[in-house]
């Protein structure tokens, strides 16, 4: 099941970048920041692969991959910091989300937000999403894009260059990151599951 959503994307993203060219690089690295679930993955080793037939140039599509990265993650803090912390003092009780726990975010962001940002662009399904907490803590808008940049830079770098060494092999690279993503995803979905039994508890204390 999930190896067929996988080739659905691969099929859609390749079909993407083939039509468009970079703006198709950098519209789906926007998308993948900004929470939708279109794996960098591929994107980028694709994007290597056609650098090493010569159609695109390998540092250009790392630098745009970056860019769309950065774009995509500016706009997740925006969504989140202009309607994501009314939106939970409003409803967030009805998901076990409290004031208490935004102002607890709020100070983990202040204190650590530089290095949390960095290196949660380096980690899969977590890079994807961690331009929300930044931006519901209003981390300093200076510091969400200097790191999210220097933590992109890398990543679009490594994977175009993987696929720009492997050629037409590239799709093997996202085949040996399945089982380190799905553990990544278990972890997280392993602390949402424990941070919701923990406030169920005190609720019934």
């Amino acid at each position: 099941m999930i190896a067929d959503i996988i080739k659905i994307l691969a099929d859609i993203i390749i079909k993407i970048i083939g039509w468009l060219g970079y703006p198709g690089v950098f519209v789906l690295m926007l998308l993948e920041s900004c929470g939708f679930l279109i794996p960098s993955e591929i994107i980028m080793p694709f994007a290597g692969f056609l650098a090493a037939t010569g159609r695109f140039s390998f540092l250009l599509v790392a630098l745009i991959g970056a860019l769309g990265n950065l774009t995509g993650s500016l706009l997740a803090y925006w969504i989140s910091a202009r309607i994501g912390r009314q939106a939970i003092e409003k409803f967030g009780r009805y998901i076990l989300l409290s004031k208490s726990d935004l102002d607890l975010a709020e100070r983990w962001f202040s204190k650590r937000g530089r290095i949390t940002v960095l290196f949660g662009r380096i980690l899969p399904v977590i890079r994807t999403y961690i331009s929300f907490p930044a931006g519901l803590s209003k981390m300093k808008i200076g510091q969400f894009i200097f790191y999210t940049f220097i933590g992109a830079l890398p990543w679009c770098i490594l994977f175009a260059w993987l696929g720009l060494k492997l050629g037409n092999n590239w799709m093997t690279i996202h085949d040996k990151l399945h089982n380190f993503n799905l553990l990544i995803a278990g972890l997280v979905i392993l602390l949402i599951v424990v941070y919701f039994w923990r406030h169920l508890r005190r609720q019934k204390q």
